[in-house]
């Protein structure tokens, strides 16, 4: 099987995709972005996809939902699996923490380290990059005293070496990360279930209109465990609204609701209904 994910190498991605395969025997898609790995499923390019959706400390991974919305529209989320994150400063052998001029990472550990970094490298240029692993890499071939925020992996590919370790800022830093696969696949596993679904335009604006949809799942007794709202992209004030909720598509009290919500909001979109990780 290939799977696509966020590369290149050394990736947090890549070592939660260890995790969740440990014994291997996929073959790697290493993808520049995101937005490319779900898209490398719905072309036929991979068999899955693994992307991080959701992390305990910095919230919703905004390319992964507008991938899902506005572009891959004929992909499913088949599965989930939550990951311990365990950022490390990284620099070449020999660089002191009071001598870093520049940290570089991805934007997601940037934020997860943004009290160490006050602390610690107070002043200090930090600089967002497209994956951790390439910010060990250009730590790694750069003459400067610069430092990256990245997996133990990545160092050790690089020849670089832990200056601190665990720099995040909470110990229950956990990221959520879910198995992308072409529309109509099967979910594999038993329950307990979740189901994901994006809607829009929930008619005239009134007062109580996002209240009436969310209103169709609580009368049937259906637990929302996340609901999110991001531009619609056609102008100010229009907005879509991404849930998560406990049950599987087909339960009727699940079913029944999703058809209400259709009947009050124009677009209703499942993004996959699959077992809790």
């Amino acid at each position: 099987m290939k799977i696509a994910y966020l590369g290149p190498a050394g990736t947090f991605t890549e070592d939660a995709l260890g995790e969740a395969i440990p014994d291997g025997g996929f073959e790697p898609l290493r993808l520049p972005t995101i937005h490319d790995a779900i898209l490398a499923v719905e072309r036929g390019e991979a068999e899955r996809a693994l992307v991080p959706i959701e992390n305990s400390i910095e919230g919703s991974v905004r390319p992964t939902l507008d991938t899902l919305a506005f572009e891959a529209g004929a992909v499913t989320i088949v599965g989930e699996h939550d990951y311990r994150v365990r950022v490390h400063l990284i620099a070449r052998e020999g660089t002191r923490v009071e001598d870093v001029e520049a940290v570089l990472s991805h934007p997601q550990p940037l934020a997860q380290c943004a009290g160490f970094l006050r602390e610690r490298l107070a002043g200090v240029e930090l600089r967002s990059v497209s994956s951790t692993a390439a910010a060990v890499r250009m730590v790694s071939e750069s003459a400067r005293p610069w430092a990256a925020l990245g997996a133990r992996a990545a160092a050790a590919l690089y020849g670089c070496e832990l200056l601190v370790e665990g720099v995040e800022d909470s110990d229950d830093n956990v990221t959520r990360f879910v198995w992308i696969a072409p529309q109509g696949t099967a979910p594999e596993g038993e329950g307990p279930w979740r189901t994901s679904l994006v809607f829009s335009e929930v008619g005239a604006d009134h007062p109580g209109a996002l209240v009436d949809c969310l209103g169709e799942f609580s009368a049937r007794g259906i637990n929302l465990t996340r609901i999110e709202s991001r531009p619609l992209r056609q102008g100010l004030g229009r907005y879509m609204f991404f849930c998560d909720l406990e049950g599987r598509e087909d339960d009727p009290a699940v079913s029944e609701a999703i058809a209400a919500l259709r009947t009050k909001a124009a677009s209703v979109r499942i993004l996959g209904s699959y077992p809790v990780g």
